[in-house]
C-alpha cells in the first residue's frame, strides 16, 4: 500500500456514522479500559480523534500525535514507547487493525489505522453488562445527590462570603477564610508562613493551572495534593536560605518540574 492523503484510504471505514464509531469505542473501554494503563489511555483516545473525517481510520504520524499529546497536556505527553504498546494491546484485543505503507519512492511511509466493529454477540454481551451495572434506582438517584452538593456548595459559599463581608476590609483574612477547594492540609502548611487567604488561594490556583489538564487522567487527586506540599516545603526551605525573590514564581517552577516527575514515575 502506497502513502498517501486521508482521502486515500476512505474505503477502509467500517462505520456508517460518527455516533456508531463513538459508540463502539465506548463498549470496547467499558470491557478493556482495565487492560490500559493511564498513559496508553491517553494515546487510545488521541488516536480515535484522528478518525473524524472517516470514521474509524487515521493516517495521522505517530509523531504528530505524540505532539498534540504533548500540547494538549501542558507538557504532560506520553511516551513513543508507550504508544507503541498502545497499538499492540488494541491490536491484540481485536479492536485496531493497522496496515504499513511505502513511499512511492520507496522506504517505509506512514502506517494506516483501521478500527474494526465490535461483533454482534460481543455488543449484545456489552450493551447487556450496561443494563445490568445501571439499575432504575441510581437514575432516581443521580439527580438527587446532585441537589445535595449544589445546596452544600452554596451553604459553604455562603457562610464563607459572611465571613468576608463582617471583616474589615483593611484586615487580612487568615487561613480559615480560604475558598472550600483548597484543600484543607495544603491551606494549613501555607497558613504556617502566609496566613492570608489570599496568597493561599494563589499558591493552590498555580496547583489548578498546572495540573488542570491531567489531573484524574494521569494523575490523581492525593498524588497532586502531596506533590504541591512537597513542592512547597522545598520553596520554604530556598526561601529561608535568601535564595527565593519571588516565592510564587519559584513555588510554580517547582511544581512543575516535580509533577512531571510524578507522572513519570506513575
Amino acid at each position: 500500500m502506497l502513502s498517501g492523503r486521508i482521502e486515500n484510504y476512505a474505503a477502509y471505514s467500517q462505520f456508517k456514522t460518527l455516533k456508531e464509531f463513538n459508540n463502539t469505542i465506548e463498549m470496547f473501554l467499558l470491557d478493556h479500559k482495565k487492560d490500559f494503563s493511564k498513559g496508553e489511555l491517553v494515546a487510545f483516545k488521541r488516536l480515535t480523534k484522528y478518525c473524524v473525517k472517516y470514521y474509524g481510520v487515521a493516517n495521522a504520524k505517530i509523531g504528530t500525535m505524540l505532539k498534540m499529546i504533548n500540547s494538549k497536556l501542558n507538557g504532560f505527553g506520553v511516551s513513543r514507547s508507550t504508544f507503541m504498546r498502545m497499538l499492540s494491546k488494541a491490536k491484540d484485543l481485536g479492536i485496531l487493525s493497522i496496515k504499513n505503507t511505502i513511499k512511492t519512492k520507496g522506504g517505509k511511509g506512514h502506517n494506516v489505522y483501521i478500527f474494526n466493529p465490535i461483533d454482534t454477540l460481543n455488543v449484545e454481551k456489552l450493551t447487556h453488562c450496561q443494563n445490568v451495572e445501571t439499575p432504575t434506582e441510581s437514575k432516581e438517584e443521580k439527580p438527587q445527590i446532585k441537589a445535595e452538593a449544589i445546596n452544600l456548595l452554596e451553604t459553604n459559599n455562603i457562610k464563607t462570603l459572611s465571613k468576608r463581608i463582617e471583616t474589615p476590609l483593611h484586615k487580612k483574612l487568615d487561613y480559615t477564610f480560604v475558598n472550600d477547594r483548597v484543600p484543607k492540609e495544603f491551606s494549613k502548611l501555607v497558613s504556617y508562613f502566609f496566613n492570608d487567604s489570599k496568597l493561599i488561594e494563589e499558591y493552590w490556583k498555580m496547583v489548578n493551572i498546572d495540573t488542570f489538564r491531567i489531573r484524574n487522567v494521569l494523575l490523581d487527586d492525593d498524588t497532586i495534593l502531596s506533590t504541591a506540599i512537597h513542592s512547597f516545603k522545598q520553596m520554604i526551605g530556598k526561601l529561608k536560605g535568601g535564595k527565593v525573590n519571588n516565592p510564587i514564581a519559584y513555588f510554580k517552577g517547582v511544581l512543575h518540574k516535580q509533577i512531571t516527575a510524578a507522572y513519570m514515575m506513575n
